[in-house]
């Protein structure tokens, strides 16, 4: 394999001093997942510190690691030793970036991030090779990480980025130096930090401040914060927006849903093109025609990458569809435990409309961050929920507001947290259920999808 990282690079890029020369070939900050030949870099975070577990990274193979505190007796361990490890990376993502050949598109939004940062994957795919992060990696850490993991000679490069909190945006695409930013949508995920929705507007569209000269921004046309958006986009940027709306510049014409996909009329720029996804939704559709405008944008052909995206599939976390093998049959499993704002979770639960089952189950937990309006927020749930399913699983604090505003009928159970409330959910599936568990990502409702996981196993 083909070393992505020289330690002299490394030192050189980060400051760093090396006594041991290596060569790594990729790069890895989680022992776990660690693959031999990787450069480790020993964060320090909320969840401790990487430096105890160096060791350990050399042992199963790693190439060399990256640290602030060399362990006694390391004169003769690959280590390449910096002032602080996160700075190092970010400076390695910085240098990855300068020695990247291909175009780099930055991912921003409310909701569809990682969904589009998939979807550009495969489109993306029919014209040249792309890297892009195999999970959520859209933070402080994440950015950097998928920089640094950058292949020099690979055609396209897709970075997501998020937030919670203003002013993160604007710094990560600075280091990501895009040459196109699409953003998905504006909704009111994080308000509670954000101080209204006109601040996350604000913060979106601060993913420009990165855009290399000459660079595209590629809006949603739809948002009742496009006006604002629109209005940040400074002089020398060139906008393209994507909708159902008439006016956009690439328009959904039409949408044909059913369980496992969805069919798609639309106009990219001057490309009449009808394709399939498989994944159902709206909110599916709206997303591809977002990154087919991205496409476009490029000067790569959309109708060839309309045609990739039937590679495409929702990951897990994200609207993945799959079995639940019981004892007498089969359940279904809607997995998007990862995250949850009001409007994914009203596009989650029209995706479990359109599944045939003998019962539609909604698990919801809480959605956080939404300060003042977390209330509201959860109760005006109630109609979608009355109108997409049969009965509803909800823990925490906040969606016990959604469970008493629902029917009587459809109150399966509350509980404190998604651990109580995962053994009711499991007791209670049954052969032809379908099953949507969705909720913020501090509500871990993966431990829900566990636990049907458990019971599938066992029968």
């Amino acid at each position: 394999m083909i070393p992505l990282w020289h330690s002299d690079d490394i030192a050189r890029a980060t400051g760093g001093t090396c006594s041991v020369p290596f060569a790594a070939t990729g790069v890895s900050i989680d022992t776990r997942t660690l693959q031999p030949g990787d450069l480790f870099v020993a964060l320090v975070g909320e969840h401790g510190d990487g430096h105890a577990f160096v060791a350990d990274a050399l042992g199963r193979g790693a190439a060399g690691a990256l640290v602030h505190q060399a362990p006694p007796g390391a004169a003769d361990t690959p280590l390449v030793v910096v002032g602080n490890t996160l700075d190092a990376l970010n400076a390695l993502g910085a240098f990855a970036r300068a020695r990247f050949t291909g175009r780099v598109l930055a991912v921003t939004g409310s909701v569809g991030k990682t969904t589009c940062k998939e979807m550009l994957r495969a489109a993306l795919a029919a014209t040249g090779p792309v890297h892009a992060a195999e999970a959520s990696y859209n933070n402080h850490w994440g950015v950097p990480l998928t920089l640094a993991r950058m292949p020099p000679g690979h055609a396209f490069a897709v970075v997501e980025i998020g937030m919670n909190h203003p002013g993160e945006i604007a710094p990560l695409a600075r280091l990501a130096r895009p040459h196109l930013a699409l953003i998905t949508a504006v909704e009111r995920a994080h308000v509670g930090h954000m101080g209204g929705i006109e601040g996350i507007a604000d913060e979106k569209a601060s993913i420009v401040a990165g855009l290399e000269p000459g660079g595209t921004v590629i809006l949603p046309r739809d948002s009742a914060m496009f006006a604002r958006l629109r209005a940040r986009v400074p002089s020398g940027v060139s906008a393209l927006t994507f909708g159902a709306d008439v006016n956009a510049d690439a328009h959904l014409i039409a949408v044909s849903e059913d369980a496992d996909g969805s069919d798609i009329r639309a106009r990219i720029g001057t490309h009449s093109l009808s394709f399939r996804i498989n994944a159902p939704g709206r909110h599916m559709a709206v997303n591809a025609v977002g990154v087919l405008t991205s496409v476009f944008a490029l000067g790569a052909d959309p109708a060839r990458a309309a045609e990739a995206l039937a590679d495409f599939a929702p990951v897990a976390g994200r609207g993945r569809k799959r079995p639940i093998k019981l004892r007498h049959g089969d359940a279904l499993l809607l997995d998007e435990s990862y995250n949850a704002s009001a409007a994914s979770v009203r596009a989650a639960l029209r995706v479990l409309r359109l599944q045939a089952a003998t019962r539609r189950i909604a698990v919801l937990g809480d959605m956080l961050e939404l300060g003042d309006e977390a209330t509201a927020e959860h109760a005006g749930l109630a109609p979608d929920v009355e109108a997409c399913a049969d009965l509803l699983f909800a823990c925490g604090p906040l969606t016990r507001t959604l469970f008493d505003a629902v029917p009587a009928p459809l109150r399966a159970a509350h509980a404190a947290d998604s651990a109580s409330l995962a053994p009711l959910v499991a007791r209670s599936v049954a052969a032809g259920d379908a099953i949507l568990v969705k909720g913020s990502l501090g509500s871990r409702m993966k431990v829900v999808v566990s636990a049907l996981d458990t019971i599938a196993e066992t029968g």
